[in-house]
């Protein structure tokens, strides 16, 4: 994400955080971890990366699950300001912990989290370098779970309102393979307004 990109995301932030809040995005993901079955423990790390506002970090507190720390890594100030607010609003703010971060370039060591989650992220990005940089964070038998834009009516508009490249569902998969081993797709209930652009991959790292 370059820092025109970084630009745009700290002006639209706030709009951004209400228009999830509105849409049920933060449960839909919450049901949906907690139906995964991801190994996770009280000593587990997990990344959101390219956390926006803390959507999908909110979301994986609410699914339940006891964690060591969540990183909410993001590259636009003015959202990890919301962010850090949202994650003050809540029990086990503590846990949730926001960080600038480059998904190209991550500032962590090899090996480092048990899960990574990402959302509407790897479309602003060339695709196999953000995984590749993914994986590597990953530690062996970690898990992503990917929710790429897939192509539909509200992924173009999304691609004109965001101002990136939404890929084939096919292409992602085959991209994600040459790092990664594609455990389980899920697909968000079709009342729920996440599941009319995205969809989840859950990937494991060898």
């Amino acid at each position: 994400m370059n820092s025109v990109q970084e630009n745009r995301y700290d002006r639209i932030a706030t709009t951004h955080n209400r228009m999830m809040n509105i849409n049920g995005y933060r449960r839909s993901v919450a049901k949906m971890l907690a139906r995964l079955d991801l190994g996770l423990s009280r000593d587990s790390l997990v990344l959101d990366a390219g956390c926006g506002t803390g959507m999908v970090t909110i979301g994986l507190k609410l699914s339940g699950f006891e964690l060591k720390q969540i990183v909410a890594a993001d590259i636009s100030i003015n959202s990890l300001r919301i962010a850090r607010s949202e994650f003050k609003k809540r029990k086990g703010e503590q846990e949730m912990a926001p960080l600038g971060g480059d998904v190209l370039n991550l500032p962590f060591a090899d090996d480092t989290f048990d899960l990574i989650i990402t959302s509407g992220v790897l479309e602003h990005v060339p695709l196999d370098k953000g995984l590749a940089e993914l994986t590597r964070v990953l530690k062996p038998s970690g898990r992503l779970i990917l929710l790429p834009v897939r192509p539909s009516i509200l992924g173009r508009l999304l691609e004109s309102l965001y101002k990136f490249e939404t890929y084939p569902v096919e292409s992602v998969i085959h991209a994600a393979r040459r790092h990664l081993i594609l455990k389980q797709t899920y697909d968000f209930p079709f009342y729920e307004p996440i599941g009319w652009s995205k969809l989840a991959l859950v990937l494991e790292k060898p």
